[in-house]
């Protein structure tokens, strides 16, 4: 008996190298698939990335996301079990938290509860880490809640803070945890409520 397939929909606001990874990683997975790619920004690169791939990129207006109806026909027509967010820099509504309850994944560049909440992602994240003086960052792999950075805790992998860390390095660092552990954590997480 054939299993089902999971379908998955990553939504990313930048460069969507965490999307890009996705794609790639499910791409022959038996159980799970990317097959829809959500941005807010029509100039990001992540939309030529989704291109390239052959999935589908669904630009998000603004009447759309304010209204919802629409955004949640169009994601009922991709059949989409769950969203994964890469790099999505917009607050999630509750009707999207209503109609994916559980099913909504969050990836955040610190070791949470610290350096997370609004105005919290990307530089603004490893500036602080820094500034902080602290002697370990790492990444944070939770579900979403209705607050900004607050949702079960999936997974956490942390990397030292080595001297003369810039933020920059700090993030490169961080992306290569991103990229190590993000499809794994997706997979394992799936697979605890489809039992695949």
């Amino acid at each position: 008996m054939a299993t089902a397939l999971t379908r998955l929909a990553v939504w990313a606001s930048g460069a969507g190298s965490n999307a890009q990874n996705l794609i790639q990683a499910f791409k022959n997975h038996p159980h799970v698939r990317v097959v829809l790619v959500v941005t807010n920004n029509p100039d990001a690169p992540v939309v030529a990335k989704a291109a390239a791939l052959k999935v589908p990129v669904l630009l998000l207006g603004p009447q759309s996301w304010k209204d919802g109806h629409e955004l949640l026909q169009q994601l009922k027509g991709y059949a989409v079990d769950a969203l994964v967010l890469a790099g999505f820099l917009r607050k999630i509504p509750d009707y999207l938290l209503e109609a994916y309850p559980e099913r909504i994944v969050n990836l955040h560049p610190s070791l949470l509860p610290d350096f997370g909440g609004k105005g919290m992602y990307g530089m603004h994240v490893h500036r602080a880490v820094l500034d902080s003086g602290q002697r370990h960052s790492g990444i944070t792999i939770h579900l979403v809640d209705r607050e900004y950075d607050t949702g079960p805790i999936l997974a956490q992998y942390r990397c030292d803070i080595l001297a003369g860390d810039t933020p920059q390095s700090l993030a490169d660092r961080i992306h290569a945890l991103e990229h190590a552990h993000y499809p794994d954590v997706v997979a394992s997480w799936v697979e605890g409520w489809t039992g695949t």
